[in-house]
């Protein structure tokens, strides 16, 4: 299974998200044993935030992790830009921790940029880490101007990872900030990593070209559409689902090992960018 490298913790490059989750509750002990069912494959990063159904899904999780022994997870949650002041991110994050039942997240990121100054915000995330509410801090939706303000800062280069949209059928990043974080060894959290749902992108998983790549490798499109995204250096990708059986399939795709001509095969049906693409947020 491929792996990534954040902040010096080596994990298995695909994961579970958690947007959406928790919302329902007659959907609670599926979507507890997805997470399971992805733990059990292999997976170890869990990637929340208390945006997501306004702390539900970090309450959803601490329920699921409660008996799973610490050091076989690595759990990811984020900040809202409203609480990413000095005054405010420590008690936004005391009480993440208090729903998941932890005593410090593995990275904690601030979500989207938003009026508070970015030095204070660094600061604070900074101060968490030093004081072990969190082991590292990163960002998450910067794009490479955003980035490169943050490298001035003088904790600035201390940041983990970055996460942002990325899938096959979305491919802004590609056009410069994937090869920015590679140079500064900046690993990449790539969410909605098989599509978004609302956007154009939904339908790459009957996509007749993924289709054919899936059937070389006897795996499903969305296996593939995964492989793809992991295949790239120091990518992680955490994709949602509360189906325990596709949680399981979306784990094992990190052992799917796309040849060349597969990617060309994709790359075909949906070309890089040649000019810089608007993110969005999630």
């Amino acid at each position: 299974m491929q792996t990534v490298t954040i902040a010096g913790s080596e994990v298995p490059a695909i994961g579970l998200g958690t947007w959406n989750m928790g919302d329902e509750p007659s959907l609670q002990t599926q979507e507890i044993n997805a997470i399971h069912a992805g733990l059990a494959a292999g997976a170890k990063v869990i990637d929340t935030a208390e945006m997501y159904g306004s702390g539900r899904a970090e309450t959803l999780v601490g329920k699921a992790i409660k008996d799973v022994p610490r050091d076989q997870l690595y759990l990811i949650s984020k900040v809202l830009p409203t609480n990413a002041s000095k005054n405010r991110m420590e008690r936004s994050l005391d009480a993440s921790l208090k729903r998941l039942g932890v005593d410090e997240v593995d990275l904690y990121l601030y979500h989207w940029r938003g009026q508070i100054p970015l030095s204070e915000t660094v600061a604070e995330l900074q101060r968490l880490t030093t004081i072990g509410k969190t082991k590292a801090w990163g960002i998450s939706n910067f794009d490479v101007t955003d980035l490169e303000e943050l490298w001035q800062l003088p904790d600035g280069p201390k940041a983990a990872a970055n996460e942002d949209l990325f899938n096959l059928g979305s491919r802004g990043v590609e056009y410069s900030l994937l090869g920015w974080q590679a140079d500064h060894h900046l690993p990449f959290i790539a969410y909605s990593p098989v599509g978004a749902p609302g956007q154009l992108d939904t339908h790459l998983g009957s996509d007749p070209d993924v289709l054919k790549v899936a059937k070389r490798h006897h795996a499903t499109a969305y296996q593939i559409l995964l492989a793809w995204v992991v295949s790239h250096q120091q990518v992680l990708a955490i994709p949602q689902s509360s189906n325990p059986d596709h949680a399981k399939e979306n784990v094992l795709a990190g052992d799917i090992q796309l040849t060349a001509d597969d990617r060309r095969v994709l790359d075909k049906a949906y070309p890089a960018p040649t000019e810089k693409l608007p993110l969005d947020v999630l």
